[in-house]
């Protein structure tokens, strides 16, 4: 799976699948891409290779873990976050978004009324267990 930023400085590439994704509810998403939720990949960072310059903004999440967001420092596009061991990769920066594959939607307790998903999924409160 290839991808990058809007402008194209930031290219990476995960040579494996990913662990899971999904659809992301919690409030910091909806704020970073302006909609009711971000379309996420969960990778290890060993199976992903990235090549040019991030940004980085830190953040507690409503886990209470520390979450680091990773975006272009040309134009801004939000490719990345992570935790300890693992890159979130987010869907939109896919060079073929056709090979997302969600598997859950998460923190739908916080979905707004008007996004609510067509497919069949497996829907979860806060992050399952």
């Amino acid at each position: 799976m290839k991808g990058g930023c809007l402008c194209g400085a930031v290219r990476y590439e995960a040579r494996k699948a990913p662990i899971y994704s999904g659809f992301c509810h919690c409030r910091d998403c909806q704020r970073v891409t302006g909609t009711g939720h971000s379309c996420y990949m969960i990778f290890s960072r060993a199976d992903v290779e990235v090549a040019g310059e991030l940004c980085a903004y830190e953040k507690l999440a409503e886990n209470g873990n520390v979450t680091i967001r990773y975006f272009c420092p040309t134009c801004g596009s939000q490719i990345f976050s992570s935790g300890a061991d693992r890159w979130t990769v987010y869907a939109g920066t896919l060079d073929d978004m056709s090979l997302f594959e969600p598997s859950n939607a998460v923190f739908t307790r916080s979905r707004p009324h008007w996004d609510r998903l067509a497919v069949g999924l497996e829907e979860y409160e806060t992050l399952p267990g």
